[in-house]
């Protein structure tokens, strides 16, 4: 003996399928849908009220499934924004990175002790230029124009057409 359905929804997906296709202007996914909707409406049968409203019972699961599908899409999209502003939008080769960060590494190493001591301090560990000025001892003025060599120095390597500088030389 086969059991019979719960119900029969036969006669409701006319209108689920015009409700769905309201709803998400759009055909494939008006009709995925209506399928979920019948699947969760069989999948739940047992606590709907025999004596109810079915296509009014059919209509709420439509709208639920509708409201969460679009919330889990604005929450995902949400997700994939913050991961985008975290990523950045290109990436140099590894091994360019590398090499531009060696050549940043060795012109700082070629300033003079004193425009490299200011120029970390303020560049690097982020300190104000008068709490750098009293960590060296030296007046604000003093501070600020190495500080101002360092940088055009930096600027004129950079700039430079000559070849980068190299850290290691080979002895030959």
């Amino acid at each position: 003996m086969t059991s019979k359905p719960p119900f029969d929804v036969s006669d409701h997906i006319g209108p689920l399928r015009r409700k769905a296709r309201a709803l998400t202007r759009n055909g494939p996914d008006s009709e995925d849908l209506v399928q979920e909707t019948i699947l969760q409406a069989y999948e739940k049968a047992g606590s709907r009220a025999p004596d109810g409203n079915l296509r009014g019972w059919l209509m709420a699961i439509l709208r639920n499934r509708f409201l969460d599908t679009r919330r889990r899409d604005a929450a995902s999209a949400r997700r994939e924004a913050a991961v985008a502003e975290l990523t950045p939008a290109s990436t140099d080769g590894g091994q360019d990175m590398h090499m531009r960060a060696t050549e940043v590494r060795a012109a700082f190493f070629s300033l003079p002790p004193e425009q490299r001591a200011a120029l970390y301090l303020v560049a690097i560990e982020g300190r104000s230029c008068a709490e750098a000025a009293g960590m060296l001892g030296i007046p604000m003025g003093t501070l600020t124009s190495r500080l101002g060599r360092a940088r055009d120095r930096l600027r004129a390597l950079d700039a430079d057409d000559s070849p980068r500088i190299v850290p290691f030389q080979s002895k030959g």
